[in-house]
């Protein structure tokens, strides 16, 4: 049973690179994606990217394609989200999550998350 998720962040210049890792807690067996996820104050969270535990399929955001790479390391149950290019638009708290049994974008299909981390990236 996965029991949480931990993710890290920070602050950044525009056009900066960051990579945000994230810690799976407990047997990751029963996992089939992860994710991250973003969200600004007074909007709703936004799916990022995907990626399969068990496999290379990868969606992205339209606005990140190019820019942003997720990964994982199973040997580690860590997730990560290499971001380059960073722009001020891309300022927003980020959120990695776990799901059982779908793959996508949409928030409501993630079972775990993880206590979100800020990212800031200034002009």
């Amino acid at each position: 049973q996965v029991q949480r998720v931990e993710s890290g962040g920070g602050w950044v210049q525009a056009g900066g690179s960051l990579t945000l890792p994230c810690i799976v807690f407990g047997s990751t067996s029963e996992l089939l994606t992860m994710a991250w996820f973003r969200q600004v104050p007074g909007k709703e969270r936004v799916g990022v990217s995907c990626i399969r535990w068990n496999g290379d399929s990868t969606l992205y955001e339209d606005s990140v394609k190019g820019r942003f790479t997720i990964s994982r390391d199973n040997a580690k149950n860590t997730l990560y989200l290499q971001m380059n290019g960073l722009k001020p638009e891309d300022t927003a708290m980020y959120f990695c999550a776990a799901a059982r049994l779908a793959y996508g974008l949409a928030p409501d299909a993630y079972t775990y998350w993880g206590q979100g981390t800020q990212v800031t990236v200034s002009s």
